[in-house]
């Protein structure tokens, strides 16, 4: 099993509009790919939250062929949306982890 997870710094400005079409339309999207099969959004304690809070978006693979589809065939287009939307009021990376136990 895979988890992809995407870590984004919403500026404050936009933070609660960010987070209310992450719920309602993006990860919608991600998942509509069929590439995932759970997710899970989490807000990051504990840091920095001078410019913005930081989230945590979580997407579960079956395998890493689920991952690749996604990566090669869906992410493209759905960043560029994200980067059209949000522009520089987001900042994000992102990881790929094997779960292991």
């Amino acid at each position: 099993m895979f988890l992809y997870n995407i870590t984004v710094m919403a500026n404050w400005d936009i933070h609660e509009k960010w987070l209310q079409w992450q719920l309602e339309e993006h990860i919608p999207q991600i998942m509509g790919t069929g590439c995932f099969y759970k997710n899970q959004l989490l807000r990051i304690l504990e840091i920095d939250e001078t410019d913005g809070p930081t989230y945590a978006v979580q997407f579960y693979a079956n395998s890493k062929a689920d991952y690749n589809k996604y990566i090669e065939i869906h992410a493209p287009g759905l960043r560029a949306i994200t980067q059209q939307k949000w522009g520089e009021q987001c900042v994000a990376f992102r990881t790929l982890m094997q779960v292991v136990h």
